[in-house]
């Protein structure tokens, strides 16, 4: 998701100087993400196009990440590009409570889940109802 920041996302959990070394501490979203040696890779990429040549970058799984941290800019963000954020507190009920997912586009309540399986493990899709557009979720974590 190019719109999206690491901070967006909330995975940013700090940054630092240390003996001449950038170092980049991030949270995976799940240990079984195939985004996180990507996302990795374009910190080193990105701070290297800015002239910093030595990054070290770290991962960090304790407190595990949580859809909680996703920034409310990071929300926005996904709504405007289609994709309906988590709407409530994460935690272990979430994944069973069914609650109805808001369309990022009209905003509407009216939606139903087609798939608990979405284009990456952490999505699901959805259909709305009242326009009719298929869209995808975050699940909440």
């Amino acid at each position: 998701m190019p719109f999206l920041t690491i901070r967006d996302l909330g995975i940013l959990r700090g940054v630092r100087i240390r003996d001449g070394i950038v170092e980049v501490s991030i949270s995976p979203t799940y240990s079984g993400c195939p985004a996180n040696d990507v996302i990795s890779l374009d910190i080193v990429t990105t701070l290297a196009r800015a002239g910093i040549d030595t990054v070290q970058v770290a991962i960090e799984r304790n407190p595990p990440w949580t859809t909680d941290w996703i920034t409310v800019a990071g929300r926005e963000k996904l709504a405007r590009n289609g994709i309906a954020p988590p709407q409530r507190a994460a935690g272990k009920r979430a994944l069973f409570d069914a609650e109805p997912v808001a369309c990022p586009r009209c905003g509407s309540l009216d939606t139903e889940l087609v798939s608990a399986f979405g284009s990456t493990a952490c999505k699901a899709h959805h259909r709305c109802v009242a326009c009719r557009e298929p869209f995808e979720a975050f699940k909440c974590i």
